[in-house]
């Protein structure tokens, strides 16, 4: 049996206000270190991960070796986790787009599965490449426990793939700062234990 121990990088800027982060490099704050460091003994106390694959940003990555660390495992970073890809709108606040571009802001809130950020992705590119990850590691690790650490999107359609959810169900998922969601998989069994555990930050 695999175990999947997925998880969100800690706090960063950008949050509140809300903002399309997506691919921008964004630093971990105090609070987000202090968040990596709580969920990393969370996850050391009650498993012994084999491995920790973590989005190429520093967020992720710093996120994902702060748990290696004290786990005593390595952090392996995979594109597949990157970001979503918000193209244009990358970085700017959600305020500011809803004003400029009201038609596409309303259409990502109540049918994300038709929206295309310009010049970037779709959800549909997104379930694609975090297919792929998961499929690398059920194949790698067919009886290891592994982390993953991603981003709020990135996290929803992990989720969404192991619940067997459309894509229209993509905001129905809440991934906070340093969540924990814990997935089994053995063979065909896709049994989700927990979705979005945010009590070691208490």
């Amino acid at each position: 049996m695999t175990k999947i121990l997925l998880t969100r990088h800690g706090h960063v800027e950008g949050i509140l206000p809300e903002r399309f982060r997506g691919r921008a490099e964004l630093a971990l704050t105090k609070k987000g270190v202090a968040e990596a460091e709580a969920l990393a003994a969370r996850i050391a106390r009650a498993w012994r991960p084999a491995v920790v694959y973590t989005s190429a940003l520093q967020r992720c990555v710093v996120t994902g070796t702060i748990i290696a660390n004290l786990c005593g495992a390595k952090a392996i970073p995979l594109e597949g986790l990157m970001d979503i890809d918000y193209g244009a709108w990358q970085m700017r606040t959600h305020d500011e787009i809803k004003a400029e571009a009201p038609k596409a802001y309303r259409l990502w809130r109540a049918t994300p599965q038709r929206m295309r950020f310009p010049d970037g992705e779709s959800l549909q590119d997104l379930v694609a490449r975090t297919a792929d990850v998961v499929r690398l590691v059920l194949e790698r690790h067919p009886t290891d426990t592994v982390v993953m650490v991603g981003h709020d999107s990135v996290n929803r359609a992990i989720l969404m793939q192991f619940l067997d959810q459309p894509l229209s169900a993509y905001w129905r998922l809440i991934q906070d700062p340093c969540t924990l969601n814990e997935v089994d998989v053995e063979g065909d069994d896709i049994r989700v234990q927990r979705i979005n555990d945010t009590s070691h930050l208490d």
